[in-house]
């Protein structure tokens, strides 16, 4: 049965925009109808079947218009299928296994919330280039500097679309 399915993003610099569009792609390969658009773009999600939303990290928490997206369609997303996702360099730090059980603790304000079908949490990307507040260039560079991270794309393309996959069934059944 085909389903319209919304992936929402809230991006800074590009990198989870290209996670929801490959969740996006992945979810349309079953024959569902997806549309893949910024959070700050939307007015309305009714049309929708199901909803995925997800958002880069800042401050160990998601984008402040995406928790305001959330808060505004809280009683709507509970009425259907929802998931939800991050993308945050910790998870592109060494060792980022470890941390991966309290970066998904991140995601406990949405969860709140909406209660999602699934979650997924992945490593994003840094292009210092494209941070915009001059000071955290510089912590990012210092960063960078102390071989926290490494600048660069640190997106799993493999655990991305295993994840999207696993929620097709989860999304249209």
């Amino acid at each position: 049965m085909q389903r319209k399915i919304l992936v929402a993003y809230a991006s800074r610099t590009g990198f989870t925009w290209g996670v929801a569009e490959a969740i996006g792609r992945t979810v349309s390969e079953s024959g569902n109808v997806v549309d893949v658009r910024p959070m700050q773009n939307i007015t309305d999600i009714s049309e929708y079947q199901a909803v995925i939303a997800g958002s880069a990290i800042q401050g160990s928490k998601w984008l402040p218009e995406a928790r305001q997206f959330i808060e505004k369609y809280k009683n709507t997303l509970s009425t259907k299928p929802f998931a939800a996702f991050l993308t945050c360099m910790t998870l592109a730090m060494p060792q980022a296994n470890k941390y991966r059980t309290h970066v998904a603790t991140w995601l406990d304000p949405i969860c709140q919330m909406v209660q999602p079908v699934s979650v997924g949490t992945f490593a994003g990307g840094l292009d210092i280039s494209k941070i915009p507040a001059w000071g955290d260039r510089v912590k990012f560079r210092l960063s960078v500097m102390l071989g926290v991270w490494k600048e660069g794309d640190h997106r799993d393309w493999q655990a991305i679309g295993q994840w999207a996959k696993g929620l097709i069934p989860q999304l249209v059944g």
